[in-house]
């Protein structure tokens, strides 16, 4: 086993990984199926790199996860206005708020305070 560093590298890498894949854990066979697929998420990382969402897109999102309304929202960050202002990007998030929605809401804090 060597590090990913080419597109064709990465796509034997992965052939070899779905050959493994049912390999058992704690075994020689186990720990190189580990080892392949941390080299292949590394190579991932590295050149298919997951832009962060914007906060406002994963307010959203979450809300429709959690199949909450406006009005639900509204009581995470104050009054109904506020909750309308926030999704339409008109008011920016509070750190207060920012708080809320992380505990209310799980959503990462890393992403709440991002400039959008």
């Amino acid at each position: 086993m060597k590090i990913i560093k080419t597109e064709s590298e990465y796509k034997t890498a992965l052939i070899k990984l779905e050959k493994k894949f049912n390999t058992k854990p704690n075994t020689p066979k186990g720990d190189e199926l580990e080892l392949l697929s941390l080299l292949i998420e590394k190579y991932e990382q590295e050149k298919y790199p997951i832009d962060m969402p914007d906060p406002i897109e994963a307010i959203k999102f979450r809300m429709e996860q959690m199949g909450y309304t406006q009005n639900d929202l509204a009581k995470i960050i104050g009054l109904k206005s506020r909750a309308s202002e926030i999704l339409n990007k008109k008011r920016p998030l509070t750190l207060e708020m920012i708080r809320n929605l992380h505990e209310k809401m799980n959503i990462p804090t890393q992403v709440l305070i991002q400039a959008y």
